[in-house]
Formats: C-alpha cells, sequence, structure tokens
C-alpha cells in the first residue's frame, strides 16, 4: 500500500513539471519576437535539463528539444 501512495505522490510531481515544461516549450514556439524567445531560451533550456536530471523526461529528448528550440530562435528574423 505504501508503494502504492508514493508511486501515486510522484506520477503527480512528476506529471506536474513535465506539462508546466511542455507549455514553456510551446509558448517559446508561439513567439513571434526574437528578443523575446531569446530570453526565454535560457530559461525553457534549464527546465528541460533539470527534468532529464531527475529522469522525468529521457537525456536525449531534453537536448533534442533544446537543439530544436535554439535552431528556431536563431532563424528568427
Amino acid at each position: 500500500m505504501k508503494r502504492i501512495r508514493q508511486t501515486a505522490a510522484r506520477k503527480a510531481h512528476n506529471h506536474y513539471y513535465a506539462k508546466t515544461a511542455r507549455n514553456a516549450v510551446r509558448d517559446l514556439r508561439k513567439t513571434t519576437d526574437k528578443a523575446a524567445a531569446a530570453a526565454a531560451l535560457p530559461k525553457v533550456s534549464s527546465m528541460l535539463d533539470k527534468l532529464a536530471k531527475r529522469h522525468i523526461i529521457h537525456n536525449n529528448k531534453a537536448a533534442n528539444l533544446k537543439s530544436k528550440l535554439a535552431r528556431f530562435v536563431n532563424k528568427m528574423a
């Protein structure tokens, strides 16, 4: 029973932070202003790094997302 409680609590915690990061990535992709996007990129990258460090998302997924977002920001006019 304790294992079930722990798993449920951990799942809720991980889901919250993963969802928050997904929303941050989505908001960054919607941004049309280069200055705002460049300012948000380090924050989003940090969020992804923390999720990967805590094994909420895979290391490669975090790296791929960061790479795509960096290319997106650099291509902006």
